[in-house]
C-alpha cells in the first residue's frame, strides 16, 4: 500500500465524477457553434453526451471494451449524423482536443476551497475517461487546473475495462483508495459524488454513500432499483453543499480522528466546530 492510499484508507474519501458533475458536457456548445447554428450546436451537444453514455452501458452489455476516448469520438460522428451535418478529420480532431476543455460548472470552485478547510476528508477523482483525457481536463479546465492538488488521486475505468455503473468499477475504486469492498463501514467512507443517476445508483449498490447533485431542481426520479439501494444517501442542489452534508453524517467519525492525532487534552482547541455537528 502506498502513501497515498494508506492516508486515505483511515480516511472519508469523496470520489469525484467528472463529464456532469465537474465539468459540463453542455459547454461543448460553444465549440461545436464555431461550425453550426447555435440551436444546432446545443442539439449536437446534448445527442453527443446521450450517446457518450449510451454506447458505455451497451459495451458493458456486450462484455466489450473501448476506451472512453474512442467512445466519445464515435458518439460525436452519431450525433452530427443525426443532425444530419459532418465535420472533416481535422475538425473532428480539433472537438476532440476542446473535449479537454469543458467549463466548470460555476459551484466547483467553491466546492474546491471548502475541501481546504476539511483536511479529514480525502478527495480523488473517478471517472469513465481515460487517465490521458481527465488529466488534459485537470491541466486545460479553466476553473479545475488551479486546484489539481486537491485531489489526492484519479481513478479511471480504462484500469478495469469497464463503465459505470458495473460494479467492478466501484469495486476498482474502493482498492485503489485502500478500502476493504468485505468491510460495510469502510465502504460507506466512500461517497461517489456525482450528477449523474446511473452513477449514484452503481455506487450504493456496492455499498458505497452517494451524492447526487441535483442542479436543475427536479428531484429524484430514478426508478429502477427500489428502497435505499435505489436512492442517493444525499441530494444537494449546489456542489458546493457536499463538505458540509458529509461532515455532518460523519461526525463522530471525524471527531475519533481529532483525538487520535491530537489527543484528548487537545479535543476542545483543535476540533473545528463543523466537524461537531
Amino acid at each position: 500500500m502506498n502513501t497515498i492510499t494508506s492516508k486515505m484508507s483511515k480516511s472519508i474519501v469523496l470520489a469525484f465524477d467528472v463529464y456532469g458533475t465537474l465539468l459540463s458536457t453542455q459547454s461543448i456548445a460553444d465549440k461545436l457553434a464555431s461550425h453550426f447554428g447555435g440551436d444546432t450546436a446545443k442539439t449536437i451537444a446534448t445527442t453527443w453526451r446521450k450517446y457518450q453514455l449510451e454506447y458505455t452501458w451497451r459495451l458493458n452489455s456486450m462484455g466489450q471494451y473501448e476506451d472512453f476516448q474512442k467512445v466519445t469520438q464515435c458518439s460525436l460522428k452519431h450525433a452530427l449524423s443525426e443532425s444530419k451535418v459532418a465535420l472533416d478529420d481535422k475538425q473532428t480532431a480539433d472537438m476532440m482536443k476542446a473535449y479537454d476543455t469543458l467549463s466548470c460548472f460555476p459551484d466547483v470552485e467553491r466546492t474546491m476551497k471548502s475541501l481546504q478547510t476539511a483536511p479529514d476528508i480525502k478527495a480523488v477523482i473517478f471517472s469513465n475517461g481515460t487517465r490521458s483525457m481527465v488529466s488534459g481536463s485537470i491541466t486545460n479546465s479553466e476553473g479545475l487546473s488551479q486546484h489539481a492538488k486537491t485531489f489526492e488521486d484519479i481513478v479511471v475505468v480504462e484500469e478495469v475495462k469497464k463503465y459505470k455503473p458495473h460494479p467492478d468499477v466501484y469495486a476498482h475504486l474502493a482498492k485503489k483508495i485502500g478500502k476493504d469492498t468485505g468491510d460495510e463501514q469502510q465502504m460507506k467512507q466512500i461517497w461517489v459524488v456525482s450528477g449523474n443517476p446511473f452513477d449514484v445508483v452503481g455506487a450504493r449498490a456496492a455499498g458505497m454513500n452517494a451524492i447526487w447533485v441535483d442542479r436543475v431542481g427536479d428531484g429524484w426520479q430514478d426508478s429502477l432499483v427500489e428502497g435505499e439501494k435505489g436512492r442517493p444517501t444525499e441530494v444537494v442542489k449546489s456542489l458546493d453543499k457536499v463538505v458540509t452534508s458529509v461532515m455532518s453524517s460523519h461526525s463522530e467519525l471525524l471527531t475519533s480522528q481529532w483525538r487520535e492525532m491530537h489527543g484528548e487534552r487537545d479535543m476542545e482547541k483543535t476540533v473545528p466546530a463543523t466537524s461537531k455537528v
